[in-house]
């Protein structure tokens, strides 16, 4: 089959002679050039429609195939139609050719009536050459015809009239058309072979071809060709029997499934060979089960007292991180003790008073009271009283207090009425109001809002004399906000104050207050209020109210969303909050989708809180998608909440991630952790009926994680394993009404009802620039960035701004649903739109803003026209006519200018002659302009996202080399450092004449020494501190070149945290930049230092970050601007709306920036427009997955938690494959991946897990890899080559090596490798191509992937037979059917059986249902069949493209440099992979010594199995204060490796020459199974062998570590 569609002619080839015949593929794929054909088609195909008869019609055929005149409805469609038009043009110029037209026309009808399955046909080759000339050149010249024809505008308008389906895909079957040729035609009886339709359409179009052509075409009887069919390969047909397996709780999964079963003896050699496998560790919690009658001591004092230091260390450091987080309003968090809540009556919400007994309501409606009251009236008045008494006092009491507070504000304002600049007392006014406690706040807060208006009134006026009203407006803007402020006031709202505000809107021309009323006790005020009232100038603000507030007051608009008072939580919810505490308190399922910053973090705290106060036995678990992550909320719970435990071994909280833990994971009540370890938690047999029957619910952080590649699959098992609520939080879903559908169904299947709660508003809105850098730019300081009133960066030269609607450039997309506007993008989309009106489609008056609006103008009522607003231009955009393109043309006119600047940009150089040539398109030269502004207008903090890690280290290292080459120009010119410098140096010279010497303290002295001696030093402290340079650092940046805000952190603080950095060996240019208020933040950097970074941000010390996407995923690092910094691919729709997210801080900043910087236009415009991403999920049931629910439910002894979870993923719908109608697929793949694990010898007849399955579960990160080096294990090739180890070590561990590159961590050489062969690897010592795989165990692989295939082949074979009834002929994509449903005789054709399993698309080429690969299978698989390559346990042996030998060759040479320049590794990728091979490792390690018994670790053994470089982290962070920096690598190395009991102290092996001593391997092998008897544990000759296989492992892991340590060094 052919398609004949589309061609690029722009790169058509000319035949090179005239004998030339291009090939079919040429013609179709459109390199040849067909534009002579185009001239002449371009005409006589509009002939041809016009005048040929290829309407429907009734027609009687003067001459047909049959004996007589029919009468028929005969319709053409589109395929035969082109069919008819190109034959017509091709006889025209060759009538010669009329018997192979014939047949061709013959062979277009038989594809409209045969169905595709009877399309398998037998090749037929020709046996003369000139014969196969003909045909190729009767093809050829008929799709040049064919393509020129369909790309003729002519045939585009006369089928879109038509609007009919295109069946010019199947334009041209090969096969059929060879057997239309040499079987079907010659044949004397072929007219009773064909059915009537068949000759019917035959002559219709025939006569069609004459009347165009004048050649008449029949089907010839005579055979002009000769050929003979090729003979298929004999199939062997592959008898696969099903082995027999039985399980209680599978079995009711499994009873729909209809198979035959092999009873045959193979299950008792099975159960002879095999041991049972007992989980007595995992390398992610290797520890035994705690004997309860044992007593857990520590054997080394000095291990235990490092263990508590490092402990208290972490913790101290958690309690650091934990105090530069915030609230939502911007304060620091305060911890709260929980205590556990007694049971009382029937719970009731907080909110919600418990509704009146029916009985006494009634009673009380009628009069009676009842008796048991009558008794008690007397002493109930003597209570009441009481009460008011007490509640006089109270009042007196707060009376005094009020008087008191308002003393103070009065003498500290006479201070703040004695600064002139109106700026700086409007500054220190705002400053002090902020800090007033709430108790005071209250009082005080009206009148110091009044007095803080003094000054913005004077600030005003200025601008007013001047006549520079527009550049006032933020003035006017704060203005108003503060009027409305005081206008939603409790208390302290006075008339005296009202009448003030209102006689200010009065002069300003601001609206009044709607209804506002002064509170009942007034005060007077501290003060005499003024309004500035210059002479011959008004103050009015020279704009409508609706204009004003629509252009400039939009940040400050009312953002109540019906908010009301709740008692449950400390500020007062929106609706959509109180309904998700509501759900919460009724024990349910919640799906929230909202925007970042619209207040999604408290559902989560709330949830904790509701766990800790039910008991202490109850779990939440916290999953979030990365680490950061974890350690955030970890350090927010620590802040939050403290609890009093009766028992000991109990916590608030735990972190359990790959890398590291913190406190007991099973001991806490909130877990905080990675998908991949709670899926670990919850399918651990000691968990079942222990720890997961106490988890009462868990938070899906970032739930949208579920659609990504790598862990999505593990996100969507989580949700179908819950065993209780769930909370899922989220702001980037794309469908989330699909997805809560599904959510919804799996929670009801669990016992859970779920509902979803969308919020769609931000609470600060974001506002898009895009920034063009200078042409030309120098560097002196930074200048001052007291900007009173700005908010976005409008005005400031090289920031455009960015319209959202001017992104709609692609209008069949829509308008996106999160596609934000603020009040001014609203009106100006309203001004534009009623410019570009017409009578078709007019702008409603009812958008008008003043008639729609209200005069205080809210959030709510923006959302209201803004929605109205996008319909009808949604509704433009759909219609072609519309004024849509002139709307979006003015809109964009502002961003298609040319914006460059040709002046300098730093404040402070405009009299400068040096100035710098820049790069406008080199992000390392523009960075320091861009930021420079930033700094200049207030708009720092911002953080620069990147998604190249190298990329953000030159930035960030070109920002600081700019800074510090201006600061050591600038001091070297500069007369007030020098003044400086000298005075410091006199200051210093005198210091050292006073200093006194110091004296010996003595062992005893008397109280009044004592005392003296502390007088002196304060004293001498006072005379030091009235200095100014008693804290001056020469050497420190200097605040002219540093974006820093010092006084944010302590210098003790910053001095620690330095320390800790230079232990941990951080670059020291990376130091000087966080010392300039600049840092860097990807995965790829230190730990320690990114964990200071955040911290420092959010202190506001660090102003400048530059970022991969490691802060996007819900980090708190909010900041004023975001700038995205260079395009990527991995800049999408999704990581635009998470990384922009950061902006706008709530509690800081009424709104946010988004900066394009280096970034095409055009891409800009699809990040804003395009829509977010479905969840779409994926295959959930993975054959280590199977492996591992058969451990859970052995280990458990069939726990009904084990049943539970078994049952919650084998009955629910997947979200991938679309609910239950895939549902027996499922269970398909299910059982034949249960057959797989029984030929593996994994699992026994009943399901129970065996020999190595501890091995392969444990590696279940690494499938498919696990599965193949089971199967060199179980092959024993690991036996055979590791039998020598300790005579041929270096031979061994090399080969050793190789096999594991070619397992683990694969990577494919890229084509530039290939490229780079001769001129960069031949001259590196890294090979680059990974040598091929050793013979042996390459047999033993491609002999496994040959058992897998078999297995699910027949996995395929049998569920098409029981479920796939329906022809497979439907295209994916296009839903077109191909091919008809009539039956013919297969004899006629010669057709060969259909398929069952393989594609009838596939089959078209005659394949059978015999497949060669497991890539042909899963490539080639009918419709209606999931089979995902990824889910079949295999590996591609040998590799499609060369593998890349970057592990091998590290193993080889130790060194990093040649892995980024040969072997073509990202500098920020090789830790990372180094560091999975090392886990990987040790996982085996780990697991052969519990297989053997070895060493058997016990409670003060190995807390965690890790990759190396996690390891010497983790060994780092305790070990700083017990050894020199120099030595921690060292101590670092004796806790990574496996634990083994030596004899004596085993050295670290530098070299391959190191295992050459003999002796030293025998130390190694000796302490193999030292302190366990081999023999006790059933061992055998098999386990002998494999005692060699862990000791090369072991020696293994030793080579590989000692150089990845010197690299991590």
């Amino acid at each position: 089959m052919a398609m004949i569609v589309e061609g690029r002619r722009g790169n058509a080839i000319q035949p090179k002679h005239e004998d030339y015949i291009p090939t079919f593929r040429e013609v179709a794929n459109g390199s040849l050039d067909t534009r002579m054909y185009d001239l002449q088609l371009e005409e006589s195909v509009s002939a041809l429609l016009d005048s040929l008869p290829l309407e429907s019609r009734d027609y009687a055929s003067s001459e047909t195939l049959s004996n007589g005149s029919v009468s028929v409805h005969t319709v053409l469609t589109e395929r035969l139609s082109l069919v008819v038009v190109s034959l017509s043009k091709l006889l025209t110029e060759q009538p010669r050719m009329s018997w192979i037209a014939s047949a061709f026309l013959l062979h277009a009808i038989l594809l409209t009536y045969i169905p595709i399955s009877a399309r398998r046909l037998k090749e037929i080759e020709l046996n003369d050459e000139s014969e196969t000339k003909t045909y190729r050149k009767f093809l050829v010249d008929f799709a040049l015809i064919a393509r020129a024809a369909v790309d003729s505008s002519r045939w585009e308008q006369y089928y879109k009239k038509r609007a009919e389906q295109c069946h010019i895909v199947d334009l041209v079957d090969g096969r059929v058309f060879k057997t239309v040729l040499l079987v079907l035609q010659g044949r004397s009886d072929i007219l009773k072979l064909l059915f009537g339709e068949i000759r019917e359409n035959f002559s219709y179009a025939a006569d069609i071809v004459k009347q165009s052509s004048g050649v008449q075409l029949r089907l010839s009887d005579q055979t002009h060709f000769t050929g003979k069919v090729i003979s298929l390969p004999k199939e062997q047909k592959v008898v696969f029997s099903i082995l027999r397996f039985s399980n209680t709780v599978f079995d009711q999964h499994l009873m729909s499934i209809k198979i035959d079963v092999d009873v045959r003896d193979f299950i008792d050699i099975d159960a002879r060979s095999s041991r049972i496998f007992k989980e007595i560790s995992h390398w992610h919690n290797p520890k035994r089960a705690i004997d309860k009658k044992k007593t857990i001591q520590i054997s080394n004092d000095k291990a235990g007292m490092r263990l508590r230091r490092s402990n208290q260390r972490y913790m101290d450091e958690m309690a650091k991180y934990a105090a530069s987080l915030t609230n939502a309003a911007g304060k620091i968090l305060e911890p709260q003790t929980i205590t556990v809540q007694k049971e009382t009556k029937a719970s009731t919400s907080k909110a919600q008073k418990p509704p009146p007994n029916p009985g006494n309501l009634q009673q009380s409606q009628s009069g009676t009271v009842p008796n048991n009251k009558k008794a008690g009236l007397k002493g109930k008045s003597t209570v009441n009283k009481t009460k008011e008494l007490a509640r006089a006092n109270i009042l007196a009491k707060k009376d005094v207090y009020a008087e008191s507070t308002f003393a103070s504000w009065a003498n500290r304002r006479e201070a703040f009425d004695k600064i002139a600049d109106p700026e700086a007392r409007y500054r220190r006014t705002k400053t002090y109001q902020d800090d007033l406690p709430k108790n005071k706040s209250v009082t005080v807060d009206a009148e110091i809002t009044l007095y803080s208006l003094q000054p913005l009134l004077e600030i005003w006026s200025g601008y007013c004399r001047a006549d520079k009203r527009d550049q006032g407006f933020k003035i006017a803007a704060l203005i108003w906000n503060q009027i409305r402020r005081l206008w939603t006031m409790e208390n302290g709202l006075t008339k005296e104050i009202l009448t003030h505000s209102l006689e200010v809107c009065r002069i300003l021309g601001l609206p009044p207050s709607n209804g506002v009323t002064a509170t009942v006790i007034d005060h007077p005020l501290t003060f005499s209020f003024k309004i500035p009232q210059p002479l011959a100038v008004k103050l009015s603000i020279g704009l409508s109210p609706t204009d004003f507030q629509l252009l400039y007051c939009g940040p400050y608009m009312d953002r109540n969303m019906d908010s009301q008072p709740d008692s449950r939580v400390p500020f007062n919810p929106d609706g959509w909050q109180r309904r998700v505490l509501d759900e919460l308190d009724a024990d349910h399922s919640v799906f929230v989708v909202a925007p970042t910053s619209a207040g999604k973090t408290f559902i989560s705290f709330y949830a904790m809180e509701k766990v800790l106060r039910a008991d202490d036995d109850g779990v939440l678990v916290y999953v979030a998608p990365t680490k950061a992550l974890v350690n955030q909320i970890a350090a927010e719970i620590q802040a939050r909440f403290s609890k009093i435990y009766k028992y000991g071994g109990k916590s608030v909280w735990a972190i359990h991630t790959r890398d590291y833990r913190v406190n007991n994971p099973t001991g806490c009540q909130i877990l905080v952790t990675v998908p991949h370890i709670l899926q670990i938690m919850l399918l651990a047999p000691s968990n079942a009926k222990s720890w997961a029957p106490r988890v009462r619910c868990i938070i899906f952080d970032e739930i949208h994680s579920i659609g990504q590649a790598e862990d999505g699959v593990v996100w969507e098992q989580l949700l179908l394993l819950a065993p209780c609520p769930i909370i899922a939080l989220s702001a980037t879903v794309g469908n989330p009404g699909q997805f809560s559908d599904w959510l919804t169904v799996t929670q009801r299947s669990s016992g859970f009802e779920l509902s979803m709660i969308k919020h769609e508003q931000r609470y600060s809105d974001l506002r898009k620039f895009v920034y063009s850098p200078p042409k030309r730019f120098t560097f002196k300081t930074l200048g001052k960035r007291l900007n009173l009133g700005d908010l976005g960066l409008d005005g400031i030269p090289g920031f455009q701004y960015f319209h959202p609607i001017a992104s709609l450039v692609n209008k069949s997309r829509g308008i996106p649903a999160d596609l934000g506007l603020e009040p001014r993008d609203c009106l100006i989309l309203w001004q534009t739109m009623a410019k570009h009106q017409t009578a078709t489609y007019p702008v409603s008056g009812d958008l008008d803003p003043k008639s729609c609006l209200p005069q205080i103008i809210c959030k709510a009522d923006i959302i209201a026209w803004e929605r109205e607003l996008k319909d009808l231009l949604s509704f433009w955009m759909s219609n072609s006519d519309s004024p849509f393109d002139n709307v979006l043309e003015e809109l964009s006119a502002p961003l298609e200018q040319q914006h460059t600047i040709d002046v300098p940009v730093s404040a402070t150089n405009q009299n400068s002659e040096l100035i710098d040539v820049i790069d406008p398109s080199d992000l390392q030269q523009t960075i320091l302009p861009l930021v420079t502004d930033l700094h200049d207008h207030n708009a720092l903090p911002a953080i620069f996202f990147n998604y190249d890690r190298a990329a953000c280290e030159r930035i960030g290292k070109s920002l600081l080399d700019r800074l510090q080459d201006a600061e050591k120009s600038w001091k070297a010119e500069s007369p007030k450092w020098a003044a400086t410098m000298e005075s410091y140096e006199k200051w210093k010279n005198a210091s050292k004449v006073k200093a006194p010497k110091a004296v010996k303290a003595k062992k005893t002295k008397d109280k009044d020494d004592e005392r003296g001696s502390k007088a002196d030093a304060e004293r001498d402290s006072a005379e030091r501190e009235a200095s100014p340079f008693e804290h001056f650092d020469p050497n420190a940046p200097c605040e002219e070149f540093s974006f820093a805000d010092v006084q944010q952190v302590q210098k003790t603080d910053m001095e620690e945290y330095f320390r800790q950095m230079e232990w941990k060996g951080v670059a020291e240019w990376l130091m000087e930049a966080l010392k300039r208020g600049v840092g860097i933040h990807h995965a790829g950097m230190n730990r320690k230092y990114r964990t200071i970074v955040e911290i420092l941000f959010r202190k506001g010390y660090i102003r400048v970050i530059i970022a991969t996407g490691t802060l996007a995923l819900g980090i708190n690092m909010p900041c004023k601007t975001v700038i995205f910094s260079g395009d990527s691919v991995y800049l999408t729709a999704l990581n635009f709306r998470q990384c922009a997210g950061r902006a706008g801080r709530r509690g800081f900043d009424i709104l946010g920036n988004v900066v394009f910087h280096g970034i095409p236009i055009d891409k800009a415009c699809r990040l804003l427009s395009s829509r977010l991403p479905d969840l779409n999920g994926h295959f959930p049931i993975t054959t280590t997955l199977i492996l591992r629910l058969f451990t859970l439910l052995y280990d458990s002894k069939n726990s009904a938690y084990a049943e539970r979870a078994i049952n919650a993923l084998l009955s629910q719908p997947r979200l991938y494959l679309g609910g239950e109608s895939f549902k027996a697929q499922v269970l398909h793949h299910l059982r034949f991946s249960i057959e797989y694990l029984r030929r593996q010898q994994l699992l026994g007849p009943r399901g129970e897990p065996i020999n190595f399955t501890s091995c392969v579960s444990h590696l279940y990160f690494t499938e498919n890899s696990s599965f193949a080096f089971h199967a060199l294990l179980k092959g024993g090739y690991f036996h055979q080559l590791c039998a020598n180890v300790e005579g041929k070590p270096s031979a061994t561990l090399r080969q050793l090596m190789l096999v594991m590159a070619h397992l683990f961590g694969r990577r494919a050489c890229r084509q530039a490798d290939v490229e780079n062969k001769e001129t960069i690897i031949r001259r590196s010592s890294s090979i680059v191509f990974l040598p091929e795989l050793p013979a042996k165990a390459k047999k033993i692989l491609q002999e496994h992937n040959q058992e897998t295939l078999a297995t699910f082949t027949t996995y395929v074979r049998t569920f098409a037979k029981q479920h796939c009834k329906d022809d497979d002929r439907t295209l994916p994509l296009t839903d077109l059917a191909v091919g008809g449903s009539k039956s013919i005789d297969s004899d006629i054709l010669h057709s060969l059986p259909a398929t069952t399993a393989r594609s009838h698309f596939v089959a078209l080429s005659g394949h059978s249902d015999i497949f060669t690969s497991i890539s042909d299978l899963c490539s080639s698989t009918r419709s209606g069949i999931f089979l995902e390559k990824a889910v079949i346990p295999h590996l591609d042996i040998p590799s499609d493209t060369p593998l890349n030998a970057y592990l091998y060759d590290f193993f080889m040479h130790g060194a990093v440099q040649p892995l980024e320049i040969a072997n073509g590794i990202r500098k920020g990728d090789v830790w990372f992979l180094l560091n999975d091979f090392s886990l990987v490792l040790a996982t085996i390690t780990t697991s052969l010594e519990n297989f053997l018994n070895v060493a058997p670790m016990d409670e003060g053994d190995m807390m965690n199995v890790m990759g190396l470089g996690d390891a010497l982290e983790e060994e780092d962070d305790g070990a700083e204060d017990s050894e020199a920096p120099l030595n921690r690598l060292a101590a670092a190395t004796a806790t990574t490796l496996p634990h083994v009991t030596r004899k004596k102290k085993e050295k670290v092996l530098d070299s391959w020459d190191a295992f050459e001593d003999d002796e030293e391997v025998d130390s190694v092998a000796d302490t193999l199974f030292e302190g366990d008897d081999a023999s006790s544990s059933g061992g055998t000759a098999t386990d002998e062998g494999l005692a060699n296989v862990l000791l090369a492992f072991r020696m293994l892991k030793v080579e590989f570590d000692t150089k990845f340590k010197a690299m991590w060094a």
